[in-house]
């Protein structure tokens, strides 16, 4: 029997229609497109027509555009090009406790590297930051706001609109981490009031490999590559000119099927969400339930371990995840259900589907009927659910 692939927000499969447009770049036209000879110029406004798709999608100029090679180098690009860029001005820095590793990680080392002081904004229990804590928080050396759009593992989406306004008033650049939120949700640029904007091609169908990274023209940023002029001297290194095909197709085709996309996976995750609330007990909805990504569903079957649940799950042929890929291989719990309150225990009980344009209805409907008697089966032989100590928090 086919698998059943609930884990989108780890990646996702690449439409196949994206090929036809790949495929001329890997044969035919693969000119470099910083050449001058005729051929390389029809690769190079190949590049810009991608380039043009994108920017669409965020409602950005195209020139505002830079390839990168996804969204973790998109989110080291503008956090510690916005620090190298500003350090004379200032070394804070304001983000929250649940953001990706891709956005801490650079925190981190700035912080230890460079003497930078960042400040780790908490959450609700919902997984949302409260705007007035960000304006709190915000000093004459603030440089830099970096806060995610749409969580990967609980699917919070962030009131980014709100604290973009704030930063605008305090002349605080803005970044956010939109790799999970493009291509599901409607975003833009200018609506949301950011100056830097990550986004990553394997999320919404494109190839891994593939991102970008808006940069609001006037922005200062010193870029982490050096090398030749490529992207306007924001990016060096000859194009990875069939990545940009993927990525821009995947650009359109997102932009052409948002609403589509968004009705089907809500609908196929509210169909999950009811299954698992109704036929189990003993069950925590992680996140908020309304403000989060419409794909995804974390829950927490308490009195039982979420590792314990894929790896059952795994040998019937259904692939979930207990929250980010970056993080799988790690023993300690999910930084992000602690942050929203969460105790260990009830953490490591978490487990994430996250659906995508290709799940079914009949899919899910399997998913539903096998679930209950698996966590049944399990809570049977784990010592915290016989000692009878779990209890709804």
């Amino acid at each position: 029997m086919k698998g059943i692939y609930l884990d989108n927000n780890a990646t996702t499969r690449v439409d196949p229609r994206i090929w036809t447009k790949v495929i001329p770049y890997l044969d035919e036209l693969y000119y470099n497109p910083s050449a001058q000879y005729t051929p390389s110029h029809q690769v190079k406004e190949a590049v810009e027509e991608a380039r043009r798709e994108l920017a669409q999608l965020i409602g950005a100029n195209p020139s505002e555009i830079v390839f990168t090679s996804g969204g973790s180098e998109s989110n080291n690009t503008a956090i510690k090009g916005v620090a190298l860029a500003l350090i004379d001005k200032g070394n804070h820095i304001i983000t929250t406790a649940i953001e990706h590793h891709a956005v801490l990680e650079p925190c981190h080392f700035l912080q230890k590297h460079l003497g930078f002081d960042v400040t780790y904004l908490p959450v609700d229990r919902y997984g949302l930051v409260d705007p007035d804590e960000v304006r709190k928080a915000i000093r004459k050396e603030t440089i830099l706001i970096t806060i995610m759009h749409a969580n990967n593992e609980i699917g919070t989406v962030e009131p980014i609109e709100e604290i973009g306004k704030i930063a605008k008033e305090a002349s605080v650049y803005f970044h956010t981490d939109a790799v999970q939120s493009v291509g599901k949700l409607e975003v833009n640029v200018n609506k949301l009031g950011v100056d830097l904007l990550s986004l990553s091609g394997h999320k919404f169908h494109g190839p891994k490999g593939t991102g970008a990274l808006y940069i609001r023209k006037g922005t200062k940023l010193h870029p982490l590559i050096h090398g030749g002029g490529q992207e306007g001297k924001r990016r060096a290194g000859t194009e990875n000119v069939p990545g940009i095909m993927a990525l821009g197709e995947a650009a359109r085709l997102a932009q052409v099927e948002r609403e589509e996309r968004y009705a089907h996976t809500k609908n196929l995750r509210d169909k999950l969400e009811r299954g698992v609330l109704e036929n189990i007990p003993q069950v925590l909805l992680n996140g908020h339930p309304q403000k989060r990504l419409p794909n995804t569903l974390s829950v927490c079957f308490l009195g039982i371990e979420g590792e314990s649940i894929l790896m059952d799950l795994n040998f019937q042929g259904i692939w979930a995840s207990s929250g980010s890929a970056c993080s799988s291989g790690s023993l300690e719990p999910s930084h992000v259900l602690l942050a929203i309150g969460l105790s260990h225990e009830q953490a490591h009980g978490s487990v994430r589907f996250s659906v995508g344009k290709f799940n079914t209805e009949e899919e899910i409907e399997r998913v539903v009927d096998l679930l209950p008697s698996t966590i049944e089966r399990l809570r049977e032989m784990s010592p915290l659910w016989q000692e009878g100590e779990v209890q709804l928090t």
